[in-house]
């Protein structure tokens, strides 16, 4: 599905692959009142855009401060209400901040991308790292 086809979807919500040096590693997290490993992301809020909503998120979600980068494909799928959802994620370099855990999230990894996308709970999120991998390149 495209850009054009988020606009006609029920949940609408942004996120990150988060990237870091050495490496790259990218950051996953485990969600406990989900128990799964995921990337970072959530709802907009009303009146934000895309991009401000996926930097907010980041950081609520890992505490840690982003520089935004290339956009990835979207993601849609069903969520747990049956709703329609799509999720806009950019690649993103970790320039500041440390992990907490929280209620949220619980637990954060580094892992190089191959391991990143064995531990990932969701073929999506599977698909939108290996997708990330040939697309991040590092200057």
């Amino acid at each position: 599905m495209s850009l054009e086809a988020v606009a006609t979807v029920d949940v609408k919500a942004a996120g990150g692959v988060v990237w870091r040096l050495p490496g790259p590693l990218i950051a996953v997290i485990h969600r406990p009142h989900r128990d799964d490993w995921s990337l970072p992301k959530g709802k907009l809020e009303r009146g934000e855009g895309f991009e401000q909503a996926a930097l907010r998120e980041v950081e609520e979600e890992t505490r840690l401060t982003c520089r935004l980068g290339e956009e990835l494909q979207p993601v849609f799928y069903r969520d747990r209400k049956g709703r329609s959802k799509a999720v806009r994620y950019w690649l993103m370099e970790a320039i500041a901040g440390e992990f907490e855990p929280g209620d949220e999230v619980d637990e954060l990894r580094w892992l190089p991308f191959d391991d990143a996308i064995e531990l990932l709970t969701y073929e999506y999120d599977r698909e939108l790292v290996r997708g990330a991998g040939a697309r991040l390149v590092i200057t």
